[in-house]
């Protein structure tokens, strides 16, 4: 479905009528949108039940960050960005949690070396992270041991995706730290 110019150049007005509390001009925004919403998700995702979530994703970002929204400037590089962002979102979850099937008797047996058994790996791991502040530990935990986005490790952890990066890049420095320390010793 195309949406026309004129209609395309109705949304900033719909959205500063929005930003001001018309409920009515929000509603026909939301609406108008979905069309363009599921266009430009198709053209990244040929899931048509991912395209569907991140037609949802999309519009409770929209919701959620309406306030930003500046009717001096135009108003589909501004969806463009929270369509595009949200696409990879869902694209990055869906690589995270996708099974690969492998056929077990395809596989070598591989048997760990007799001096780095897995459970002194992960003693050793446990160490390190016990000494991070416990702030950059959850981030280290939710992004890199549970596989959370940026996104909603800031969400659990109640903060900014900015002071998430900043903590998870705080705290990778000082594991690469602790772990030169320990190889020096």
């Amino acid at each position: 479905m195309q949406t026309s110019d004129s209609a395309r150049k109705s949304w900033p007005a719909l959205m500063e009528q929005a930003q001001a509390g018309d409920q009515l001009a929000y509603t026909r925004l939301l609406k108008a949108l979905v069309p363009v919403i599921r266009a430009q998700t198709r053209k990244q995702i040929a899931d048509n039940a991912l395209v569907e979530d991140v037609i949802q994703d999309v519009l409770l970002t929209v919701h959620r960050v309406r306030h930003t929204y500046d009717p001096a400037y135009p108003f589909l590089p501004w969806l463009m960005a929270i369509i595009s962002a949200r696409a990879i979102d869902a694209l990055r979850r869906r690589g995270r949690h996708q099974q690969w099937e492998i056929n077990d008797d395809a596989m070598p047996e591989v048997a760990s070396p007799p001096d780095a058994p897995q459970q002194d790996s992960q003693e050793e791991l446990a160490g390190y992270l016990r000494q991070l502040p416990s702030r950059q530990r959850d981030i280290v935990e939710h992004v890199h041991l549970r596989e959370m986005s940026l996104t909603e490790a800031a969400a659990h952890n109640n903060l900014s995706v900015a002071a998430v990066k900043s903590l998870l890049h705080r705290a990778l420095t000082n594991l690469r730290r602790f772990g030169a320390n320990h190889d020096r010793s």
